[in-house]
């Protein structure tokens, strides 16, 4: 390493990814919601000087990108991470939004996914300013709002124009995995419909429950035509997440009485490289017409995606993601994890469970973006409650191993980190 790495590697301070990382845990923001963390951000950044685009992605809802100008002639890279957090489950038994260090464990809710990696990108900007080194290319930390929904920011982000050489995402993956390939995820809602009436004569009434009872019965028994990918052995796989039935277009949940006539489901489908959405779809149906067959009553519709009126739903497709192994950005942060650590790292390609995952950087490579996923590696909770943590240690080596390729990237010319698609 040379004298100027060095010194942005000093600047590394596990003590301030700590603290940036309870503050940004101190501000709920679960998808739809992120805006007062974009404020934050947005102040912490323009309080360093740093070049700062506040996103409206959509009427009120924000989020923040940063940018550390270069003096020209170099490539581009950009940290990516989302300030969206998951649904809080019923088994969190810390409050979840007073952070709590134990020893190398820094619990609060969302920080395993992805606060603590968004920590780890924003201080490593902060390494490469604090030390004084110009870059000839830009860095740029996108703090992205809606990866858990699909990928809204990023999205978002990318029709705006904007465009990196590089690009690595932070997420919870593990500071010695260099993730390189992910299913890809599309979303759905299924409908009964039925015909309501009173319990007290229920002569021609047609209970929508009842038969959603048949259609969550069916899809377990879907099979789906794909080629197998013996890297992802577990997929293509179904779920059912959440379920809605009632009365009327507002699913009335009060009138117990009457037979309802609306049921939904909210359905996941995360699939391989080759399979399509309509594949997929075309797949469903043939498992549902042979129920329908043998049911006149039963009428159903599916709808991608999903109604606007489920706030937070997954509105775009994540597809499969799949980056060369040797492309310049892989291999640029795996000469960054040797130099910090003096070994291999312990994962190059597909790495399960993660793989199982979808992100940001399906559409960054859509877009042309070369990409690849590392980031601190996270705790679930165990049998008896759900709190999660992100290791501090983890945090602290992407960082140092960020830092380095982030010196090491845009120094080079953009020619050297161009990748060839490839046809999946």
């Amino acid at each position: 390493m040379d004298d100027q790495t060095h010194a942005a590697l000093a600047l590394v301070d596990p003590r301030e990814l700590v603290d940036l990382a309870s503050a940004l845990i101190r501000i709920p923001s679960f998808k739809t919601e992120e805006t007062q963390v974009a404020l934050f951000l947005e102040k912490f950044f323009r309080s360093r000087d740093y070049a700062v685009d506040l996103q409206e992605i959509e009427p009120g809802r924000f989020q923040t990108i940063a940018t550390l100008r270069g003096t020209g002639g170099g490539a581009s890279l950009m940290l990516n991470g989302h300030t969206d957090i998951n649904a809080l489950t019923r088994r969190w038994k810390r409050d979840p939004w007073t952070p709590s260090l134990e020893g190398d464990r820094l619990y609060g809710h969302g920080v395993q996914n992805m606060k603590g990696g968004l920590a780890s990108i924003i201080m490593t900007a902060e390494a490469v300013r604090r030390s004084g080194v110009r870059l000839p290319g830009d860095l740029v930390v996108a703090c992205v709002a809606g990866e858990t929904q699909g990928g809204e920011g990023t999205h978002y982000l990318i029709e705006s124009g904007l465009r990196t050489d590089a690009a690595v995402v932070a997420e919870p993956f593990g500071a010695d995995n260099l993730v390189t390939v992910h299913s890809g995820i599309v979303h759905m809602a299924i409908h009964t419909y039925g015909v309501t009436g009173h319990i007290g004569r229920l002569e021609g009434t047609v209970n929508a429950v009842r038969k959603m009872t048949g259609i969550v019965q069916a899809l377990e028994r879907v099979e789906f035509r794909h080629t197998p990918r013996p890297d992802l052995p577990a997929f293509p796989r179904l779920n059912v997440g959440g379920i809605l039935g009632g009365r009327g277009q507002d699913y009335v949940l009060v009138e117990p009485p009457y037979v309802p006539d609306l049921c939904t489901i909210l359905v996941d489908v995360h699939f391989v490289p080759g399979q399509t959405v309509d594949g997929i779809v075309a797949d469903i149906r043939r498992a549902l017409d042979l129920l329908a067959a043998r049911d006149p009553d039963l009428r159903y519709e599916i709808e991608i995606p999903p109604p606007a009126g489920f706030k937070g739903r997954r509105r775009l497709v994540m597809d499969p993601f799949d980056m060369p192994t040797d492309a310049p950005i892989v291999q640029a942060v795996a000469r960054s994890y040797r130099a910090v650590t003096g070994q291999e790292p312990k994962a190059i390609g597909t790495v399960l469970p993660h793989s199982y995952s979808a992100d940001d950087t399906c559409h960054l490579w859509k877009a042309g973006i070369p990409c690849l996923l590392y980031g601190p590696a996270t705790i679930r909770g165990n049998a008896d409650e759900d709190d999660a943590c992100v290791l501090v240690s983890e945090m602290e080596k992407v960082t140092r191993v960020l830092t380095v390729t982030a010196l090491d990237v845009c120094r080079q010319k953009p020619a050297e980190l161009a990748t060839p698609r490839r046809i999946t």
